[in-house]
């Protein structure tokens, strides 16, 4: 099955931003219209959800279906000569609950070759966490089993969340999604190709991870620090524009409400009004920009879109 990618004609399924001396550059593997907004915040209040629906939102928002827009993409990171890929998507032919992934067919991994990072040139991979649509691409089959889709990588697993994902709480909430364990994580580690780390690991000189639990306990943000300049891939901290002029607001895909939302207030609080870049997993294009707070709260501000490359792949978007 291949789901939708995109309706809006503006998103370019591959793009890249430079931070300092580092290259970050976006693959897409899916943007469409995915998530009611009485699923993913059954706590919004209607003020909150009118503001949406009447707001200048259409870069985020289908108001036809009363959708968030999300994008399901994994970032290429390139710094001090290694490739480093943050969240690996829902991946190919994976067996899942919800019916747009189940099966899905999306050629991530050889867009991710025509963006220039060929899977087995890669030197690491990081997932913030280890949900179904940041874990997927990392096996892909072959022979009729579930191989690393980056052989020659180190797959970087934050201790916490293994941890967790292996407890008996954790495979309760697979349940309801797929066994991503089994089939996205497991071949990982039976390899030999999986490094267990801290959540405060550092990459590279420029690139390192920092904890942000809540959302799930061994959820991280990758920081990257290069020539005077900051930029936060900020994983699933933030699902919408909506959580950062509501920090206190967390999702149903939250496994710590209350955490999430104390991790994400002190974030707000801490990166309002700075230079640092701020670069959702979910937010579609330019995805990324800056938190502004002023008279009226705090709000999420896209970079300017022709700031951005664009890169031409090979498959259609």
């Amino acid at each position: 099955m291949t789901y939708e990618i995109s309706e809006n004609t503006a998103q370019p399924m591959a793009f890249e931003m430079k931070v300092g001396k580092v290259v970050v550059t976006v693959v897409v593997e899916s943007c469409a219209p995915l998530l009611a907004l009485s699923e993913i915040f059954p706590n919004a209040t209607e003020t909150m959800l009118d503001d949406i629906r009447s707001g200048d939102t259409d870069a985020w928002f289908d108001k036809a279906s009363d959708k968030l827009v999300v994008a399901i993409q994994g970032f290429v990171v390139r710094s001090e000569g290694k490739i480093i890929i943050v969240d690996t998507c829902v991946g190919d032919c994976k067996s899942r609950v919800r019916e747009v992934f189940d099966q899905a067919t999306q050629g991530w991994l050889q867009r991710l070759a025509d963006s220039g990072a060929p899977p087995e040139q890669v030197d690491f991979v990081v997932c913030t966490h280890f949900h179904v649509d940041h874990v997927g691409g990392n096996t892909r089959k072959v022979e009729g089993r579930w191989a690393p889709s980056f052989p020659n990588a180190r797959y970087l697993f934050v201790d916490a969340e293994l941890d967790f994902w292996r407890s008996e709480g954790g495979r309760a909430g697979i349940a309801r999604t797929g066994d991503y364990m089994d089939d996205s994580i497991a071949p990982i580690l039976e390899a030999g190709l999986a490094d267990i780390v801290s959540g405060d690991h550092r990459i590279t000189g420029e690139v390192r991870l920092t904890p942000t639990p809540g959302h799930s306990p061994g959820h991280v943000c990758v920081v990257i620090e290069s020539g005077g300049e900051r930029a936060i891939l900020s994983g699933d901290m933030f699902h919408s524009p909506l959580q950062c002029r509501h920090p206190a607001l967390s999702t149903r895909f939250c496994d710590n409400p209350e955490q999430s939302a104390a991790t994400r207030i002190a974030f707000v609080e801490g990166n309002a009004n700075q230079p640092t870049l701020v670069i959702p997993a979910h937010f579609p294009f330019p995805t990324a920009g800056h938190l502004c707070c002023d008279g009226h709260g705090t709000h999420f501000r896209f970079v300017d879109p022709d700031t951005l490359t664009r890169i031409d792949t090979n498959l259609p978007s």
